[in-house]
């Protein structure tokens, strides 16, 4: 479950409880966005949200490592 997206099946086919699941993960939204732009066809919002979910994962990895830095520097 946990790898479940878009990237394997279309999201509309799968069962209620995991399209919800699906649809609101990051990787949806970046596989989404990869598979627009290679297809040439338009990419509409999935591409922010994309680029949230990046920049929201590296701000909170950004935050661990600090963290750790400091606990190992100290």
């Amino acid at each position: 479950m946990p790898f479940l997206s878009s990237a394997f099946v279309p999201t509309d086919s799968m069962p209620t409880v995991v399209r919800v699941f699906a649809n609101n993960q990051p990787v949806t939204s970046i596989v989404e966005s990869i598979r627009a732009l290679l297809l040439g066809q338009p990419v509409g919002n999935d591409i922010w949200v994309a680029f949230a979910w990046c920049v929201g994962i590296m701000f909170v990895a950004y935050l661990f490592a600090i963290r750790a830095y400091k606990r190992i520097a100290a």
